[in-house]
């Protein structure tokens, strides 16, 4: 960086107020803004209004919800939704040399009372973590985007191209929010996407679809349970056929899963069967997810689950006659990368460089994101560096470590200085 660019990152870091950043995040952890709830619009509205009162032009907008469902980009959900707010701001005119994007909603807090003595809501900071549903995954990189606006406006520094900052909503269940904010024209030079990466660069993503599997049954009263066929059982033969596809296509995983066992997993999340204790099942509803390897299209793999599932009931005696059906009712999830040698993973390397004092591993990531419809429908250059670690996303006494925010937000600042200013 030249001398010009190193005092306007000097200038930009000074101008970044940590208890003014922490102080933030809680503020944003207190809003208890899951998916599709009334909450999630709330602190949508809080965020325009944050970003307006900071100088930058603000387009806050409510989701046309009808046509994103006939966008034949359309990513699905899996909630009900009946409303969904876009928010994109500037800090001038022109194309952006840098998004910086995050999503608003988060997912439910589960068992409220396993969270001991820790407000799922309260935004806690204790022995230097902050505690709450979003603090890591991702309300810690919402904090840090308004921290750096903040700096960039505080500063002074004058800006050769602008920043632009989106935050969305549904990116929990599919990007419906991403998706939105695609169509209605914001883009850029390229993004980053300070979802929770533990220090590392996250360049791209496998992808996940959802899945839902009926296996009928016949019923019969549970004494005599020869009279019927349980739809539990009848499932085995499917799940074992689905094992079978698991290992297939992890056989051979891109080197940027390097250490991962399993970066494309097949899970069973929910079994649903029967309906009174001595009546033997006459169908089981099994939901789940798949994972979707890096460059492959969802459509094939959807038509590779289907094919096992046909495969093992023709191989049933009791499915032959009976098959089992294959729907895709919720997120569906396509893979996406930044291509490799791209500009901006020096960019940010150096930048994370910069204030931790080690270069970050460069790697990808087993699940779905807003980076695969960035970069897949908006053509912007994409990674994810961001607080926190994913172990805590969705989990019980979800956290985030204080230190981890205000380095993450520090190499975010200098990011958006190499991007940004001019250099002579």
């Amino acid at each position: 960086m030249t001398d010009t660019g190193a005092v306007a990152r000097a200038r930009v870091l000074a101008a970044i107020d940590v208890d003014e950043l922490l102080a933030h995040l809680a503020s944003l952890v207190r809003i208890p803004s899951v998916t599709g709830s009334a909450a999630e619009s709330e602190l949508q509205h809080t965020l325009a209004a944050q970003l307006a009162e900071l100088g930058l032009d603000v387009d806050h907008w409510k989701l046309d919800l009808d046509a994103l469902r006939a966008d034949p980009d359309y990513p699905g959900t899996e909630t009900e939704r009946t409303e969904g707010y876009g928010v994109a701001a500037t800090t001038g005119a022109g194309v952006p040399g840098l998004i910086l994007q995050g999503h608003a909603d988060v997912v439910p807090v589960g068992d409220a009372s396993a969270w001991a003595d820790v407000d799922p809501f309260g935004g806690e900071i204790r022995d230097g973590w902050l505690y709450g549903r979003g603090a890591s995954d991702m309300k810690a990189g919402v904090a840090a985007i308004t921290a750096v606006a903040r700096a960039l406006r505080r500063s002074g520094v004058r800006l050769a191209k602008p920043l632009a900052v989106h935050f969305v909503v549904g990116e929990e269940d599919g990007g419906l929010g991403a998706l939105a904010t695609l169509r209605r024209g914001h883009t850029g030079e390229a993004a980053v996407i300070p979802e929770p990466t533990d220090g590392h660069l996250i360049v791209a993503n496998a992808g996940a679809l959802t899945f839902e599997l009926r296996v009928p049954g016949l019923a019969a009263h549970g004494s005599s349970r020869h009279e019927g066929h349980s739809a539990y059982e009848a499932f085995g033969p499917v799940h074992d056929a689905l094992r079978v596809l698991e290992r297939r296509l992890n056989a051979d995983p891109d080197p940027l899963f390097a250490g991962n066992p399993l970066p494309y997993a097949l899970s069973i999340g929910r079994i649903r069967a029967g309906d009174w204790s001595s009546t033997v099942p006459d169908l089981l509803i099994a939901e789940g997810r798949l994972g979707v390897p890096l460059d492959s299209e969802p459509a094939d793999v959807r038509r590779q689950f289907e094919e096992v599932v046909a495969a093992a009931c023709a191989r049933d005696a009791w499915l032959a006659g009976h098959p089992a059906t294959v729907t895709w009712p919720g997120g569906q999830f396509a893979p996406g990368r930044l291509p490799a040698g791209h500009p901006l993973i020096a960019q940010a390397s150096a930048a994370a460089e910069a204030v931790t004092g080690h270069r970050p591993r460069v790697c990808a990531a087993p699940y779905g994101s807003d980076l695969r419809l960035y970069t897949r429908v908006g053509g912007i250059p994409t990674l994810h560096f961001g607080p926190g670690d994913i172990r805590w996303a969705h989990a019980i006494g979800e956290r985030v470590l204080v230190e981890q925010v205000v380095a993450a937000t520090r190499a975010l600042a200098v990011l958006a200085v190499e991007r940004l200013v001019a250099q002579p």
